[in-house]
């Protein structure tokens, strides 16, 4: 049996426990739901992502450079390495992402530096490096005329590689020449008399005497084709010296020598004969030997004209192939008369010297009235291309 006592306090406390309840009720927000996404949840914090990350392993140069942001926009990315300068990029249209462009060079270490401005007009910098992978496989490029030299009005600017070039156009892209007085000039590909992939830079017409020329070769990290990778940079700078020009008729079996336009001498001499005709067209001179050893097994003659001639002097050489202009004695009685020489040009033992006194590597020696015009990759034979087609053999 409940007393009134006790049914008053059980009244009490049911009552305060509706209170309770009803006060519970009330401080939860209308429409709440379970995720606690209200409006005071945390905003993302600003941030920016830079891949290939500092400090990892070395990088293939098939990846690509990316930047990512979170709660703000790039202002800027800059991405460079010595030698292959900066790397170029897209920014995408939100601001919020940066992916270069083209394939990176290898063995170098790159630096990213990257700008951002959050919404509130908070800047962000992040600055990183990563190295990537060495190349498997390499190539340089053989140049003349050699740095600091002083070569003739002829003289081309070439450059034989020691690996096959699949990707030419990449490769002349990163090769320059300028010169002062500026000039029209152009590259031309071929293939060197030894099989090798060559290119060669001429101006239209002969360099003037005192040009200053600079070659620039910035090979270093390009791509060749089939992963085979520059690792040159070069700057050479020669100069044109004064305008030495010969013209050889082996008609009138002369020679003929013009310095700054003027005759300075006409000299005899006996050229190649029936079958060993010399080449025509225009040769440059490649060197000068005071004497050498000519064995016509070098130049494939065997037989009843073979010849092992020993210490011949004064001998300027003109193609690859074997074409001299040098001292033969043994046609003494020939010059001016009979052209009786395997090729070469022969002159008197005097004249010879004389001759080679005269002129210089660059020097343009030009034969008429004979046959078989010497090859553009025989020796310096671009003066044998006409322009358009020598402006044709350009990759670019």
């Amino acid at each position: 049996m409940t007393n009134d006592r006790t049914r008053n306090r059980t009244t009490t406390l049911r009552a305060g426990a509706a209170t309770l309840a009803l006060a519970v009720v009330a401080t939860l927000p209308a429409c709440s739901g379970s995720g606690g996404g209200g409006p005071h949840a945390a905003e993302p914090r600003p941030a920016i992502a830079v891949a290939p990350a500092s400090g990892g392993r070395a990088v293939p140069v098939d990846r690509k450079v990316t930047v990512r942001t979170t709660a703000a926009r790039i202002d800027s990315v800059r991405v460079t390495a010595p030698g292959p300068g900066p790397l170029r990029g897209t920014l995408a249209s939100s601001k919020e992402s940066w992916t270069s462009a083209g394939r990176l060079a290898p063995g170098v270490t790159y630096d990213v530096l990257v700008r951002a401005t959050t919404s509130g007009g908070k800047r962000l910098t992040e600055h990183t490096t990563f190295t990537t992978a060495e190349p498997k496989r390499t190539f340089v490029g053989e140049y003349h005329p050699d740095k600091g030299t002083t070569v003739g009005v002829g003289m081309p600017v070439s450059i034989v590689f020691n690996k096959p070039i699949r990707d030419r156009a990449s490769v002349e892209r990163k090769l320059g020449v300028t010169a002062s007085p500026a000039v029209e000039g152009a590259w031309s590909w071929m293939k060197d008399w030894s099989g090798r992939d060559r290119v060669d830079f001429r101006p239209r017409s002969y360099w003037k005497p005192g040009t200053d020329v600079t070659l620039r070769m910035d090979l270093d990290g390009v791509d060749a084709g089939g992963g085979l990778y520059g690792t040159q940079n070069r700057v050479v700078r020669f100069r044109i010296g004064e305008s030495v020009v010969t013209t050889v008729d082996t008609a009138r079996k002369t020679l003929t020598l013009r310095r700054g336009g003027e005759v300075l001498r006409t000299i005899p001499v006996s050229t190649g004969k029936p079958g060993f005709e010399t080449w025509n067209g225009t040769m440059v001179v490649l060197e000068k030997t005071p004497s050498i050893t000519m064995n016509s097994r070098t130049v494939r003659i065997f037989g009843p004209e073979a010849y092992n001639l020993k210490d011949v002097k004064w001998d300027v050489r003109l193609t690859t192939s074997g074409t001299f202009a040098h001292a033969a004695p043994w046609n003494e009685g020939k010059f001016g008369r009979v052209n009786g020489s395997h090729g070469c040009i022969g002159l008197s033992t005097a004249d010879a010297k004389w001759f080679y006194d005269h002129v210089s590597p660059g020097d343009p020696v030009t034969v008429v009235n004979s046959t078989d015009t010497v090859q553009v990759n025989n020796g310096y034979g671009a003066w044998n291309a006409g322009w358009a087609d020598w402006r044709a053999g350009s990759a670019l």
